[in-house]
């Protein structure tokens, strides 16, 4: 038994991160890991969202589409009561929205979730090559985000910049985006 438990003990232990060793794009699509985050799931009713969002230290989006970013932490509006919250820093998101002390559901999703940037002149054909989401600044300006798919999986797509996306998407299916982005790049051009 003993043996057994130190057998599972290492391989936690040596287990990988789930872009280790990515690499890919193109000199119109980079592509790169994004740093590591805190996230939470959010759940709220809209006589919450003052307390919440003064809690979290940023506003709650609350029009369709919108995120809200400052100082590395991201609110990401996906449903009329729910939302994805990032903070680069690694700061303890489940704590802030405890803080707040209104009724909401509040799940830490942070080791379930991983991120990729794309970025350059090419990074939003290199995401059409597996989201059939219009792109174009019009329909998609810089702080829209959406949560849509990738083929076959389904992730939270942020605009950062003009030619900046965060591509959120579920550990198990990072292989599977990675590999897609790092083709969809290559077919972006030089």
């Amino acid at each position: 038994m003993a043996d057994l438990i130190g057998a599972n003990v290492a391989s936690v232990a040596s287990r990988t991160l789930p872009f280790a060793g990515f690499h890919g794009g193109s000199g119109a699509a980079a592509l790169s890991v994004a740093a590591p985050a805190t996230r939470i799931s959010l759940r709220a009713k809209p006589d919450a969202v003052t307390a919440l969002s003064g809690a979290l230290g940023l506003p709650l989006p609350v029009k369709a589409k919108t995120s809200v970013s400052s100082n590395g932490r991201h609110a990401l509006w996906l449903g009329p009561d729910e939302w994805l919250v990032v903070d680069e820093n690694g700061a303890d998101l489940m704590a802030a929205v405890t803080s707040s002390n209104v009724m909401h559901s509040a799940t830490d999703i942070s080791h379930r979730n991983t991120a990729v940037i794309v970025k350059g002149r090419g990074a939003a054909v290199a995401i059409n090559g597996g989201c059939p989401q219009d792109l174009s600044l019009t329909a998609f300006p810089v702080g829209a985000c959406s949560r849509t798919v990738l083929a076959k999986a389904e992730i939270v797509l942020l605009r950062t910049a003009e030619d900046t996306f965060r591509v959120e998407c579920w550990r198990s299916f990072a292989p599977y985006v990675s590999t897609l982005l790092a083709e969809a790049a290559e077919d972006a051009g030089n």
